[in-house]
């Protein structure tokens, strides 16, 4: 990280803002072109989960390159100025990577869909074992994390 005043030290500030980010913008390579997609997520036990559908182009992506990286950012702000080169952005981000792998097991498919919801609401949620046959969880075991802000 060149701004090293920037970075986020703090393991519980790191947690923090996965905790309070809203979307996850997920970063997948296909032949060497990249491709980014905001996805909604779940974080327990160094893991980041995704709910996607059975098909798609970041699943058809993910089956051929598992390789991902992805970033969560919260309390953004623009800083206006009265000279153009002046603005700047305040907020706290995360960036991360990791090996992504197609949950199957269902008993793991559930347990992953309750951490995405619990992440977005509370309260406990039960689920149509149908609906869990027809969503496919993507789940990041994440292998590195940096937190960086600008406050």
């Amino acid at each position: 990280m060149r701004r090293i005043d920037k970075k986020i030290t703090s393991r519980a500030e790191i947690e923090d803002v996965i905790k309070r980010g809203r979307v996850c913008h997920l970063g997948l390579c296909d032949k060497g072109i990249p491709y980014v997609v905001p996805v909604n997520y779940g974080y327990a036990a160094g893991c980041l989960y995704v709910h996607s559908a059975m098909e798609g182009k970041k699943i058809e992506i993910l089956r051929g390159n598992n390789l991902v990286c992805f970033n969560i950012y919260v309390d953004e702000c623009i800083v206006e100025s009265d000279t153009a080169c002046s603005w700047t952005t305040r907020y706290r981000s995360v960036m991360g990577n990791g090996k992504a792998y197609l949950v199957e097991d269902p008993v793991e498919k559930r347990k992953a869909l309750r951490l995405i919801i619990s992440h977005y609401s509370s309260g406990e949620h039960q689920f149509d074992p149908g609906m869990v046959d027809r969503v496919l969880i993507v789940k990041v075991m994440v292998d590195e994390l940096t937190g960086k802000k600008s406050v």
